[in-house]
């Protein structure tokens, strides 16, 4: 019987820590149930995963919901789903393509025009260890998208933010920043062997430093600057990684797509 209590008591280790490991890298759970009818929330990367469930759910609470996507197809099928299921008829799709700088300008000018008022600003859309690709303007995908887009974005915006006020802007970063450096001499890795990953925690560091300096610099304006952490979640985030393709990791990476409760 002794025999059995090492191997036992080390198994038992092993799952207790898989266990406490799944939900540390799904994140805490959003205890807010505050509806905000008349409020107009922009959500980019909307069409699916986090993105989509944060919009269905500010939609169920009563928000006017723009979902901001590349794929316009995608974007207005996800808009129709979410009108369907909450009968909230305030849900909208319109194009941007954050990897464009023409495509930015050409849909905050929109926002600006049509839009009475912006309150929140949800830059969620992200690319994660892809090829080496580069933007139409030539930066370093993962840098392009997750962090200059979205720099561009919120300052077109920023004006009409202000306006709005209280408002706020939500940058979604990732654990992963812990482990960025900021390489000023060469951003776009044109100098050195890409890599995907330190490409990416880069990325992720630099939407961290954009927001507590973005933070400082609106003090008492009303506009309020966080970042979060969402949590790992089965998205089309990963496609590029793997992440999910073995039993462990499927089951520790909190498995289905996150909830706004668990994600946001």
């Amino acid at each position: 019987m002794n025999r059995y209590i090492l191997p036992l008591s080390v198994l038992g280790t092993a799952v207790g820590g898989a266990v406490l490991l799944k939900d540390f890298v799904a994140g805490g759970a959003c205890p807010s149930k505050t509806t905000i009818p008349g409020k107009t929330v922009i959500v980019t990367g909307a069409n699916t995963g986090i993105g989509k469930q944060t919009a269905l759910e500010l939609a169920r609470r009563g928000g006017a919901i723009i979902l901001a996507c590349r794929d316009l197809e995608k974007c207005e099928a996800a808009a129709r789903e979410i009108r369907g299921e909450t009968l909230n008829h305030h849900v909208n799709a319109r194009h941007l393509d954050l990897a464009s700088l023409k495509s930015i300008r050409e849909f905050a000018a929109k926002i600006i025009e049509e839009e009475e008022r912006v309150h929140i600003l949800i830059n969620n859309a992200a690319v994660m260890r892809c090829p080496h690709w580069t933007t139409e303007d030539g930066f370093e995908m993962q840098l392009g998208v997750n962090y200059l887009g979205h720099f561009l974005l919120t300052n077109l915006l920023l004006d009409k933010l202000k306006a709005s006020a209280p408002s706020r802007i939500i940058n979604l970063s990732s654990l992963a920043h812990v482990a960025g450096h900021i390489d000023f001499e060469d951003l776009n890795w044109e100098k050195r062997k890409y890599d995907t990953k330190a490409a990416y925690c880069q990325s992720k560091l630099a939407v961290v430093l954009f927001t507590k300096e973005l933070s400082r610099q609106l003090q008492g304006t009303g506009v309020t600057v966080n970042a979060l952490h969402p949590g790992v979640a089965r998205t089309e985030l990963g496609r590029h990684t793997g992440m999910h393709s073995s039993t462990f990791s499927s089951f520790t990476l909190a498995g289905d797509v996150v909830t706004p409760r668990q994600g946001v």
